[in-house]
């Protein structure tokens, strides 16, 4: 496997983190939640995804090992409660995640690829990482989740992930691997949130 610098992989990680958290923020912002439960929510949502990979893969839950993961949670929570909401678009929440979801689907597969794990498992943990920090952001905020809605999103985060495993594979170097991947993926959620598009759902 191709060695790449700690300091690239620790600041992608604290990147997509810091935006999960921020998305998770703003939820508790369009609830005018206190304080705490911005943090509350920024925490899990940052590091729920990435909590659960670590648990499966079975490698020490990254966040527990490093104060930076949710002083980054907690460090969002705060910028997000001391802007104006006037400056939050409606759908920041949406873009926040957008961008969070591509990043994070790479680095899940990157971590799971670096630890052994085979290429479809990786692709997996790449969805699970990225996706399920929003699942329970929305559970929290007590909404319908992003999952259970036809609207593209895990679609555009197996993309990412699975087109990283395949040309991380291939030798292709990790910083044009993630770019394209990342890139293709957001791509791909930035058209559903603009046009709605939706995968056609179970007719029976």
């Amino acid at each position: 496997m191709v060695q790449i610098a700690p300091a690239l992989i620790s600041a992608l990680d604290l990147f997509g983190i810091a935006l999960f958290a921020a998305s998770g923020a703003l939820a508790a912002a369009q609830q005018r939640q206190t304080l705490v439960t911005f943090a509350f929510f920024a925490l899990l949502t940052g590091v729920g995804g990435g909590t659960v990979r670590d648990l499966l893969i079975g490698t020490p839950v990254f966040w527990v090992q490093d104060w930076h993961f949710p002083a980054t949670c907690l460090g969002a929570a705060l910028l997000v409660w001391m802007t104006p909401a006037r400056l939050w678009s409606p759908r920041a929440l949406d873009w926040f995640d957008a961008v969070g979801l591509a990043v994070y689907s790479v680095f899940g597969a990157w971590k799971s690829l670096s630890l052994g794990v085979g290429p479809l498992p990786a692709m997996m943990m790449g969805v699970i990482t990225a996706c399920v920090g929003g699942v329970i952001r929305d559970m929290l905020a007590g909404i319908p989740s992003i999952i259970l809605r036809p609207e593209i999103y895990v679609t555009a985060s197996a993309l990412s992930a699975g087109l990283f495993v395949l040309l991380f594979s291939l030798d292709m170097p990790f910083l044009m691997a993630a770019a394209i991947s990342a890139v293709a993926g957001f791509g791909l959620r930035a058209a559903a949130i603009y046009k709605g598009l939706a995968i056609p759902a179970y007719k029976g």
